[in-house]
C-alpha cells in the first residue's frame, strides 16, 4: 500500500522526504491549477515501494500509509492518485 501526503504539506514542501526516497516517487506540483491540486508534494501510488523512509523525516507529519490517513485528510488519498492521472508528464521532485 502506498504512502500519501496530506494537507500539512500544502505550501511547505520541505523535501526531506525527497532526499530519503530510494525510488524517486515523490513529485512536486508546480502548475497553476491550485484549486484542483494544492501546492504540495505528491507520492506516486504505482511507484511507491512502501518502504516508509519518507514518513519519519517529514517535519510537518504530512505523510501517512494509505490505510492510516486521518479521517479529516482521507480526500488526499484520492487527490494523490488523481494528480498522476491528470499530470502524466510530471517529473520527480529534485533532490538538493
Amino acid at each position: 500500500m502506498p504512502y500519501v501526503i496530506a494537507e500539512p504539506c500544502i505550501n511547505v514542501k520541505d523535501k526531506a522526504c525527497v532526499e530519503v526516497c530510494p525510488v524517486d516517487c515523490i513529485y512536486e506540483y508546480t502548475g497553476a491549477d491550485k484549486a484542483t491540486f494544492p501546492n504540495q508534494l505528491y507520492i506516486h501510488p504505482d511507484e511507491c515501494i512502501d518502504c516508509g523512509a519518507c514518513e519519519p523525516v517529514c517535519p510537518v507529519k504530512a505523510i501517512f500509509a494509505e490505510d492510516e490517513v486521518p479521517d479529516q485528510w482521507k480526500n488526499f488519498t484520492e487527490l494523490n492518485k488523481q494528480f498522476f492521472k491528470d499530470n502524466p508528464g510530471v517529473t520527480p521532485a529534485t533532490k538538493s
